[in-house]
C-alpha cells in the first residue's frame, strides 16, 4: 500500500494520459472483437464528438486541477473530513474507504442531482443522447457538464477529507471504469452479474443509457454498485431489450452533430413520452 500511495503522489501527467489514451485503445479493440450490438457503424465518425467532448474535459480538468490540490492540502493538514474523524485504521481501509465515498460525491451523486434538476438534466442529456453507446461515450460531456462534475467531486474532496494521493487513484479508477462500463462490450451474463455485486458492470450501467424511464433515472454509480443497491436505484433490464438514446430527443443524425450537441443545453425541456406508463 506504501507503494500504491508513493506512485499516486506523484504520479507523472504522462502516465494519466496513457491510461486515458491507453484506456480507450483497448476497450474499443476489445469490443471490436466482442461486441455486445453489431452496430455496423462508422467507428471513427461516431467517435468524434465524443473524442471532442472527451479533450474538453481533460482541458476544464487540467485548469481547475489546482483547486483540488489546495483542498487536499487543507483537509490534510486540518485533519478535516470523514474519514479523517474516524478511528485509526490501515492503510489499505484508509485508501478504500476514501476512493468509495469519493466515488458516492463525485459520481453517484453528482450524477443522481444531474437527472433530478431539470437545468442540470438538459445539460447532462448530451451524455444520453448517443445511440450507439461504446467506450468513446465514456466521457462525452457537454463542457457545462465537465465543470458540474468537477464541482461535485472538489465537494467530496471536502467533505470526505481525502490526501492527494487518493483523489488521483480515485480519477484514475473512476476513468478506467467509465470507459469500461460504456465498453460495447458483450460479457457472459453470470459474470457480468457477479461482478454487478460489488462494481458497475457493463450490462448494468447499459441500462442507465435505455431510451425510457424509469430505466434511465437508474443505476448512477461509476466504480462501485454499492451505493445504487443501498438507496434504491437499482434496476434491471434484459440487455437485448435496451434501446440507447432518449425518447423526447430521437433525432440520430443531429445527436451525432457536435454543433447540435453543444447547443443542445439550451433548446428547452421537453417531458418524456412514457409520462401515462410510470404512473
Amino acid at each position: 500500500m506504501e507503494v500504491i500511495k508513493a506512485y499516486f503522489e506523484n504520479m507523472p501527467t504522462v502516465h494519466r494520459s496513457m491510461l486515458l489514451v491507453g484506456g480507450i485503445s483497448f476497450f474499443w479493440l476489445l469490443e471490436s472483437g466482442v461486441p455486445l450490438f453489431k452496430f455496423g457503424y462508422n467507428k471513427w465518425k461516431h467517435a468524434w464528438p465524443n473524442l471532442f467532448f472527451t479533450g474538453t474535459t481533460v482541458i476544464i480538468n487540467f485548469a481547475l486541477a489546482f483547486l483540488l490540490l489546495q483542498t487536499s492540502y487543507w483537509v490534510e493538514e486540518n485533519q478535516f473530513g470523514l474519514i479523517n474523524w474516524l478511528p485509526e485504521m490501515p492503510l489499505w481501509a484508509y485508501i478504500i474507504l476514501g476512493v468509495l465515498f469519493l466515488d458516492f460525491f463525485g459520481a453517484y451523486l453528482a450524477h443522481l442531482v444531474e437527472h433530478k434538476f431539470i437545468p442540470l438534466w438538459m445539460v447532462h442529456l448530451v451524455h444520453h443522447t448517443d445511440h450507439k453507446v461504446d467506450t468513446t461515450t465514456a466521457n462525452r460531456h457537454h463542457p457545462i457538464e465537465s465543470v458540474i462534475r468537477f464541482a461535485f467531486t472538489l465537494l467530496g474532496v471536502f467533505l470526505v477529507g481525502t490526501p492527494f494521493y487518493i483523489i488521483m487513484l480515485y480519477q484514475s479508477l473512476s476513468l478506467v471504469f467509465t470507459q469500461f462500463n460504456h465498453a460495447n462490450l458483450k460479457m457472459p451474463r453470470k459474470l457480468d452479474k457477479i461482478l454487478s455485486y460489488v462494481i458497475v458492470s457493463p450490462d448494468m450501467h447499459k441500462v442507465h443509457h435505455h431510451n425510457l424511464l424509469p430505466y434511465t433515472d437508474s443505476n448512477f454509480g461509476n466504480i462501485f454498485s454499492i451505493w445504487d443497491r443501498l438507496l434504491g436505484t437499482y434496476m434491471e433490464l434484459d440487455r437485448d431489450k435496451i434501446v440507447y438514446g432518449v425518447d423526447t430527443f430521437p433525432d440520430e443524425v443531429k445527436n451525432s452533430s457536435l454543433t447540435e450537441l453543444l447547443k443542445q443545453p439550451f433548446q428547452g425541456y421537453r417531458k418524456p413520452t412514457n409520462l401515462d406508463e410510470l404512473k
